[in-house]
């Protein structure tokens, strides 16, 4: 049976490896990008491990655990070093309880969860997706290649793709953004699909920056802080205390999240940081990521109308959505979707 996985995200390759571990399929990788992860992208800078997107994941959660195991990286599991988060007022920084600090950042978890705080890879998140994309054994992942289209064709699909070349598959797994999946199972017949595009993906910018540690004035205290009523600076992660090993001796490595806005975000985060941290003198460098649809922003009903949408599918040959944009925006809950993806059509194309 051939399975083509639209999407090499965390989501997309966690249903190649299902498919992969239950046998007798043959899985083709399709990303659109030249490169896998999708939001997950880690990079070595003088020294410094820089996360463009999620650094971490939730302690209490085993899905990375379980999977790290069966890739045989279970080992390079880190502990978050430094613990608590603080809150700035426009005067002064401020403990924070992990409830409150988890609501401020969009984190939609138990608190149990939330307490035991993050676990990350030795060499970042980018560890997980090589890890990944280098054992999937009979999987081909192939790049710039994204889906244009979904066409049933008699018990399995015809897959369009940009450039002009298609593909013929059993099944299909659609590990795409949902307002890209939901115009393509539009166009496949499935009616009211196209309203999974009222998942709103909200834009964010992410700035890494590199101190020598003599030009921070104030001492860090915890992995870092939150604003209480943000213009651009939103939050900032204290990087090179949260994990071990994410700057060289003698240097900080600061994370700052910002909202969009019309100035140079790198000389934004630098002054708002220089206030509330006590910096003196310009970083050494930094590092600017764009993510113009970036985390999820779910609307009221939506775990419905997924279902919905779910329900709908069974009428067409053996196809299965996952990712962030439909059963949670964390990573493990993209690693939870993908694999339940994969072993949805295991079971289609077992009948």
């Amino acid at each position: 049976m051939k399975v083509v996985v639209a999407g090499a995200g965390i989501a997309g390759l966690a249903a190649a490896w299902e498919l992969t571990q239950n046998g007798g399929h043959e899985v083709l990788v399709l990303e659109s990008e030249r490169r896998a992860g999708g939001a997950i992208v880690t990079e070595l800078r003088d020294g410094c491990l820089i996360e463009g997107g999620p650094d971490g994941f939730l302690g209490g959660e085993p899905e990375l655990p379980q999977l790290a195991n069966e890739l045989g990286i279970g080992e390079h599991i880190v502990r978050q070093n430094a613990r608590g988060t603080s809150l700035w007022n426009g005067v002064e920084l401020s403990p924070i309880d992990d409830g409150k600090a988890a609501a401020l950042l969009g984190i939609d978890a138990p608190l149990s969860q939330v307490a035991k705080g993050f676990r990350s890879f030795a060499a970042g998140m980018g560890e997980l997706v090589a890890a990944l994309t280098e054992r999937l054994g009979g999987a081909s992942v192939r790049y710039a290649q994204g889906v244009a289209g979904l066409i049933p064709d008699g018990k399995g699909w015809r897959i369009p793709i940009t450039g002009g070349s298609t593909h013929d598959a059993d099944a299909v797994v659609l590990a795409l953004p949902a307002y890209s999946a939901g115009r393509l199972l539009e166009a496949a017949g499935v009616p009211h699909a196209r309203a999974l595009a009222d998942v709103v993906y909200a834009p964010s910018v992410t700035v890494s920056l590199v101190y020598p540690d003599m030009h921070l004035s104030n001492r860090l205290e915890g992995a870092g802080f939150v604003v209480e009523s943000p213009k651009q600076l939103r939050a900032c992660t204290y990087a090179s205390a949260k994990f071990p090993r994410r700057a060289p001796p003698g240097h900080v490595l600061l994370r700052a999240y910002l909202a969009p806005g019309d100035d140079g975000p790198a000389q934004v985060a630098h002054a708002e940081l220089t206030t509330i941290l006590g910096i003196r003198g310009e970083p050494l460098w930094s590092r600017v990521f764009y993510w113009n649809r970036g985390l999820p922003r779910y609307r009221a009903h939506h775990a419905e109308h997924v279902a919905d949408v779910r329900e709908r599918l069974k009428r067409l040959p053996p196809l299965a959505i996952a990712g962030a944009g439909y059963d949670g925006a964390g990573v493990s809950a993209c690693v939870r979707s993908g694999r339940a993806a994969g072993h949805l059509i295991a079971q289609l194309t077992a009948r």
